[in-house]
């Protein structure tokens, strides 16, 4: 099968072919008819698949139709990151060039102004942020009343972040007659229930089973102690002679940290997140694909939308609290029909997530063990090495933090790393989705500080506006019941 047999029009099938495409991909065979025909898809397929021209080339085609003169955005892309909305954003602008169609996108972390000019001029295409789109529509510099067309990319990755409040509040500003195209890599509960909300009898469309992780992607486990995550990464990179990995921790702290230390090991190295201003997170991509680095270290939320042609490693230094969150960072690497490889580093108190993530891919993932790395590298007399889970609940790093004592078993707790020893771990509550409380809200948080509209508890080190009210009520109600004037007080 070719592009020519899909229905679309000329000028995009040239479009197509400047950039070197002859052939569609599975999702882009499957769901480009469909959408020409007007109809609602719901999509699954992995990233690397080809999926977003499989909807932003028959929205063009479809949008092309009418010589109206753009005044107000007639198709509204909503995606969960920055990076996922430019990237968006180029594939319209690349597709579209040889049609008369106007495009712009609009995210947090930079200045609005331009973007009410660009809104105010008039576009066809908009690709937004929620966060950023809901201030433009709160102002309102945006009229959405005339959209034909609406595209959630990453629909999953959007609910895990926390937006599916933002999303509800978007749909209230549109028209209820339109069509709605919504993609995801993985197929949860939260996306059923959103697909049967939004959706008027949907076309599924999946190019493989349901949350699997890519097949041209080699992926393998290696055993390693807590405190040797680091070495045996800096001896990954340089023995192998990796030219570019992308690695993922857990939290924003722990890329900077990890950057730094790469750095200090030899290994050039920067680090991608959210509380990056978006022209440093376009730096640090812009040098990781030019090769000026070799490692880009980066959070989940970050790496979304990160698409860097024939990326040979992922490496997970900390395994996701979410187990869909492992099918989308390996994602990252086999994409358009390119091999690739995912390499794990997993210390003992890992191993329910490695379970859970094994359960989800319905398949155990190699072990292979790097001799000299997998014990702890503790002095004797040392205290031993405190959980990552256990700190966290002790403040920010500061003061005097417990740590775990020594069990009484003959076997160390530094050397035992067992794949059977994990399967009854999980001892949390769970949420009706199978994921722990503790894992949603860690989606969730990461997910608020992405826009800049408000979700941050902490700005700067000061307070917000809601948190200096909780504190003053408390104030207050201690007050009144000690017998002291009731008057309000003052918060530092």
């Amino acid at each position: 099968m070719n592009f020519e047999t899909l229905g679309l029009k000329a000028e995009l099938l040239d479009a197509v072919r400047s950039q070197g495409y002859t052939e569609p991909t599975p999702i882009q065979a499957s769901a480009i008819p469909v959408i020409l025909n007007g109809k609602d898809v719901l999509g699954g397929a992995q990233t690397g698949t080809g999926k977003t021209a499989a909807f932003t080339l028959p929205m063009l085609d479809l949008l092309s139709r009418s010589d109206a003169k753009p005044r107000y955005p007639r198709a509204l892309v909503l995606t969960p990151t920055r990076e996922l909305a430019a990237q968006v954003a180029e594939s319209v602008a690349t597709y579209g060039t040889n049609l008369r169609l106007r495009s712009t996108v609009v995210y947090g972390g930079v200045g609005i102004n331009p973007q009410i000019d660009t809104l105010r001029r008039g576009v066809d295409i908009l690709i937004a942020t929620p966060g950023r789109l809901l201030d433009h529509a709160g102002r309102p510099t945006v009229d959405l009343s005339k959209v034909e067309i609406l595209v959630l990319d990453e629909a999953d990755r959007m609910l895990d972040m926390g937006f599916i409040h933002d999303i509800k509040r978007v749909l209230k500003f549109l028209p209820t007659r339109r069509q709605n195209l919504l993609f995801s890599a993985t197929y949860t509960n939260e996306v059923k229930r959103l697909a049967d909300g939004l959706l008027n009898r949907p076309e599924l469309i999946e190019v493989a089973r349901r949350n699997t992780s890519a097949e041209l992607v080699s992926q393998v486990v290696h055993p390693v102690g807590r405190t040797r995550k680091r070495e045996l990464l800096s001896y990954l990179v340089r023995e192998g002679e990796w030219s570019q990995v992308l690695v993922f921790t857990r939290t924003k702290h722990g890329a900077n940290r990890l950057a730094k230390q790469l750095e200090t090991d030899g290994v050039s190295s920067t680090a991608i997140h959210g509380n990056k201003s978006q022209a440093a997170r376009t730096k640090a991509l812009s040098d990781f694909k030019n090769g000026k680095v070799r490692v880009l270290v980066a959070t989940d939320i970050a790496a979304r939308g990160l698409d860097i042609d024939k990326l040979p490693h992922v490496v997970n230094y900390d395994l996701p609290q979410v187990p869909e969150d492992y099918v989308h960072r390996i994602g990252r690497t086999g994409r358009a029909g390119e091999s690739g490889r995912a390499v794990s580093l997993v210390c003992p108190d890992e191993r329910s997530q490695l379970k859970s993530i094994e359960r989800l891919l319905s398949r155990q993932i190699e072990v292979e063990e790097i001799p000299g790395y997998k014990k702890e590298n503790i002095e004797v007399g040392s205290p031993a090495p405190t959980s990552p889970r256990r700190t966290a609940r002790h403040g920010h790093g500061g003061g005097a933090q417990r740590t775990s004592r020594p069990k009484a078993s003959g076997r160390s707790q530094a050397s035992g790393w067992s794949r059977d020893s994990a399967a009854s771990s999980n001892s949390g509550r769970t949420s009706g989705t199978g994921r722990s409380n503790s894992q949603a809200r860690g989606a969730s948080e990461e997910g608020r500080g992405e826009e800049g509209t408000g979700r941050k508890r902490y700005y700067r080190g000061k307070r917000t506006e809601s948190q200096a009210g909780r504190g003053a009520r408390r104030g207050t109600s201690s007050s009144s019941r000690s017998g002291r004037s009731s008057g309000v007080k003052k918060v530092s």
